[in-house]
């Protein structure tokens, strides 16, 4: 009986370890307000008030193939494909087209997806608008600086936002806290 015990805690370990939101709305708006403290020292990032428009054949230059499909043609990544979903560093999520800070570290949270996820985002950072693709609408959100394709956002997320935000690893780059390599 303690062995089965054992085995279904070892099984059950993946879902406990995910990183839990703040408990409340309070906590949520100040970890959006201290978004640069996830930021390695003396690091400069892009504002999205600085907007970025290059032609397909500089996207192609700059991105890599895997990228562009994303970002650029709005594609879809394989599930489980990106080491994004396994970084637990402190630091910040960023645009791969761009470098504006989208989301950080402590925003992060296990879905089960295979798609880095986030309860939040830095406010101001994306616009949306409904994608009819799989017949029912979703809600598609693309970076408001270079108006890069990110993910969807869905309403099965963890309290108190409810919100997954689902992003497409292809579509980041981490900026570690303690500068060391992404």
């Amino acid at each position: 009986m303690q062995r089965r015990r054992f085995l279904l805690g070892l099984a059950a370990a993946p879902l406990l370890a995910r990183a839990a939101p703040p408990a409340g709305m309070k906590g949520i708006e100040e970890l959006q307000k201290g978004w640069k403290s996830y930021l390695p020292a003396g690091a400069t990032v892009p504002s999205a008030e600085e907007p970025l428009k290059l032609s397909k054949d500089e996207w192609k230059k700059r991105l890599s193939p895997e990228s562009y499909k994303v970002l650029r043609e709005e594609g879809t990544e394989r599930a489980g494909s990106s080491p994004l979903n396994d970084e637990k560093r402190p630091g910040v999520f960023a645009c791969a087209g761009c470098g504006l800070p989208l989301f950080t570290s402590a925003m992060k949270y296990e879905s089960g997806t295979g798609w880095p996820s986030f309860f939040t985002t830095i406010p101001g950072v994306f616009d949306q608008k409904k994608d009819f693709l799989l017949i029912f609408p979703r809600s598609e959100y693309h970076c408001k600086r270079c108006g890069g394709h990110h993910g969807h956002v869905f309403d099965d997320g963890p309290p108190p936002t409810n919100q997954r935000w689902c992003n497409n690893g292809a579509a980041l780059k981490f900026i570690p806290k303690d500068g060391g390599k992404a």
